[in-house]
């Protein structure tokens, strides 16, 4: 057993450990809502020591990934759609920023970038590969958050994101969906790429306005 070999994680690296290991099982659904976790079990399978994985949930739980039940632990939150309606309804806010402060400081080396994940995010949905799609969905929104220099925006994003991540793939099996994705980040990269800030905002507003929608139709 790792606590047996003295090589249990510890401290700050231990609670990192945790996180890392808890926040990536979570966004790739390995542990479901609602699914209550067992600290005895995490210090086994991760390799620390029950502090760092109690630190670790009360940073997830701050994070809204995890949620305390009384006298019986944590487990992963559970988030409705009206939830994840209100969360991307703030998203839309960032990220209008976020394409905004990225068109007023794009420079040449960007242009090259983005009009070349445009390229590959249009082949991805010609040959069907939606899982590519989706990595380069979210590879687009970073390159913008890193043109931008706007790091509180993207770290607030990227705690929002973590707790719709459940309803954004039953998104993204939609009939046609990524088809009207695709134009919607193709309108967004031109505004950001043609250095019109406002443009830009409109644009990614208009498409966080669609994805609300989407989601909205499901619940009905």
């Amino acid at each position: 057993m790792a606590e047996e070999s003295g090589a249990l994680g510890r401290g700050a690296q231990g609670k990192a450990m945790a996180v890392n290991y808890l926040r990536s099982a979570i966004l790739r659904g390995d542990v479901a809502p609602g699914q209550r976790l067992v600290e005895a079990e995490l210090v086994e399978t991760i390799g620390v020591t029950r502090g760092s994985v109690r630190a670790a949930i009360d940073e997830l739980v701050a994070e809204g990934l995890l949620e305390r039940i009384h006298n019986r632990g944590a487990r992963v939150r559970t988030i409705t759609l009206d939830q994840a309606i209100e969360i991307l309804e703030c998203r839309k806010v960032l990220e209008g920023l976020i394409a905004a402060k990225a068109a007023e400081r794009i420079g040449p080396w960007d242009v090259t970038r983005l009009r070349e994940l445009g390229t590959q995010l249009s082949d991805a949905v010609r040959d069907g590969e939606l899982m590519k799609y989706s990595t380069l969905n979210q590879e687009l929104h970073g390159m913008l958050a890193e043109i931008s220099g706007q790091s509180t925006a993207a770290n607030l994003i990227g705690r929002l994101n973590a707790q719709v991540v459940r309803h954004q793939f039953q998104l993204s099996l939609q009939p046609g969906r990524p088809q009207i994705s695709l134009q919607q980040h193709l309108a967004i990269i031109d505004a950001v790429v043609s250095g019109d800030p406002a443009e830009a905002e409109r644009a990614m507003h208009a498409h966080l306005d669609s994805v609300i929608e989407t989601l909205r139709g499901l619940s009905s």
